[in-house]
């Protein structure tokens, strides 16, 4: 799977204190500690989701690159996964929207410039070209 976000896009995107108030580390008794297996679940999730609807829409993964629309999506996903069903209506509708958008994606009504599965695959009958040296044998033409 590509990594589409890491906690520090989280962290970057939304504040240490709200990430940190979603999946705080119960065994640490400062209360200063992100819970990283809750996080890196949240981010799982979002990671299945987009790669769900990349595959769909024809695209080649693992993706070489990742756009930087995909971390944003990515992050907005995840973020409403640590929510669980506490999430407030701007987190909700951020998550409706990423997932609107990849569904467009999916449909292929939004391109992402990314190869597809298909783009070096040739159809019964086309002709492929390989530059190469000729070689004649003996030397002689």
């Amino acid at each position: 799977m590509a990594a589409y976000l890491t906690l520090d896009d989280l962290i970057r995107r939304f504040d240490r204190n709200e990430i940190l108030d979603l999946a705080e580390d119960k065994s640490d008794d400062t209360g200063e500690t992100i819970d990283q297996v809750k996080v890196g679940d949240a981010i799982q999730d979002a990671t299945g989701e987009i790669d769900s609807a990349l595959a769909g829409g024809g695209y080649r993964l693992p993706l070489a690159s990742v756009p930087p629309i995909l971390t944003a999506y990515g992050c907005d996903i995840a973020r409403y996964r640590l929510y669980d069903n506490r999430a407030t209506e701007q987190v909700t509708k951020r998550y409706d929207d990423a997932i609107k958008a990849l569904r467009l994606i999916a449909s292929g009504v939004v391109k992402l410039g990314l190869p597809k599965v298909d783009d070096d695959v040739t159809s019964a009958g086309d002709v492929m070209m390989v530059p190469g040296r000729r070689t004649f044998p003996g030397g002689v033409f």
